[in-house]
């Protein structure tokens, strides 16, 4: 175990180079706007799209689901912690995406490890997006299979890649579906094309697609456009639009078996809590039938960008909900937070190791629950900020 000296000179080099980081304490439910330290802010940096985290139903079902199922699932799925709300919210799932079956996991970090992990192993090899979601290249490096990554959007570099020494194992090419912090997302179709040309599997998580995207909210992964032929493994959560928390794997009736026999993250670990299971049912049903809620989304969305390109700030094109303001040093992104939160808003800080180095930011996400009066104040604020800061 490393010395405490040790430890404390870790934390000092953190803090020298403004990469510590420290958590906001807030006293209430998540929404529009969030009590943080005793003070009422707009927040600006939550994945809660479609404004269901703190919905009266979804609340409802979870304290119904608690009343028939207790808390706690008592065991993992494979022992006696698979209960009927869970089995329910499966296929919900499958018909939602299209696909033939679902399974769920506790977390998304889970469920990528699992899946990855599950398919992957030795004499095979996976090739990811350089900027793909932490819990995809751990997935990635601990799979054991010839990991490699190809430049992000780059379908020409993950062309070369795939044709290098295919070997005789699977291949597998993952991908976030929208980008976490650039919010771009990716090209699916010629994705599948390349994919599909070198006689790979494609893996797509949804994360901020599944309720935001697509027909009904079905995510990216449109079953009118794309079969399971075309990407093999769909990935979802339930903590961004849907607004509860734990996720999914969706695919063919062999793939989920094999998720159950051999996904680790879903065999060794407790089942989420029924009563969860029960909650992100009844926020899946609104996400589906509640389209106004995708509709006031891209309004704020496209009024926000157009806002900003008013002011002359620099957005990264994001066509999502997360809409990054990339302001290079972390210390420019501490002070222009700290100086939003002086009027009023919330909008978080991302540094290194989140991001590359030299393109900290502010990831300003937007929600259906936002009012255009909330996105005229953030802008406002976001002008003040940066006369305040000065530079860029």
């Amino acid at each position: 175990m490393p010395r405490s000296t040790d430890i404390a000179s870790r934390l000092a080099e953190l803090r020298g180079r403004n990469l510590y980081r420290q958590r906001r304490v807030i006293d209430g439910p998540q929404g529009r706007e969030v009590e943080v330290d005793g003070r009422r802010l707009l927040n600006f940096c939550s994945n809660d799209y479609l404004g269901l985290a703190a919905d009266p139903r979804v609340v409802e079902a979870l304290a119904n689901g608690a009343r028939h199922w207790g808390v706690g699932a008592g065991a993992s799925h494979l022992v006696c912690g698979h209960t009927r709300a869970h089995h329910e919210l499966e296929e919900a799932l499958a018909r939602f995406t299209g696909r033939p079956r679902a399974l769920v996991f506790s977390s998304g970090y889970a469920a990528n490890l699992g899946a990855i992990g599950a398919l992957l192993g030795p004499g095979d090899r996976v090739l990811e997006d350089r900027l793909n979601h932490a819990s995809l290249l751990d997935g990635g490096w601990l799979s054991r299979a010839r990991f490699g990554r190809y430049r992000h959007g780059d379908l020409d570099h993950l062309a070369v890649k795939l044709a290098d020494g295919p070997g005789e194992g699977r291949t597998l090419v993952v991908s976030d579906g929208t980008f976490s912090m650039d919010g771009d997302r990716c090209a699916l179709r010629p994705l599948v094309d390349v994919a599909r040309a070198h006689a790979a599997l494609v893996m797509i998580d949804d994360a901020h697609g599944i309720g935001v995207h697509g027909e009904d909210g079905c995510g990216l992964v449109d079953p009118r456009a794309f079969t399971t032929q075309d990407v093999a493994v769909l990935v979802g959560t339930f903590g961004k639009a849907l607004g509860t928390a734990g996720a999914f794997v969706a695919g063919e009736a062999d793939l989920v078996d094999l998720m159950i026999q051999q996904a680790r993250t879903y065999i060794y670990t407790t089942a989420m809590p029924p009563a969860l299971a029960v909650a992100t049912l009844a926020s899946l049903h609104l996400a589906a039938t509640e389209s106004w809620r995708r509709e006031a989304l891209m309004a704020r969305v496209a009024q926000f960008r157009a806002g900003a390109a008013a002011l002359g700030l620099a957005l990264a094109p994001s066509p999502s909900p997360i809409q990054p303001l990339i302001v290079g040093e972390s210390e420019r992104a501490l002070a222009l937070s700290a100086a939003l939160a002086e009027r009023g808003v919330w909008v978080s800080a991302i540094r290194p190791p989140t991001v590359p180095p030299g393109t900290a930011r502010l990831r300003v996400t937007l929600s259906a629950a936002h009012e255009g009066a909330d996105v005229d104040r953030l802008l406002e604020a976001l002008a003040g900020a940066h006369r305040v800061v000065g530079g860029g």
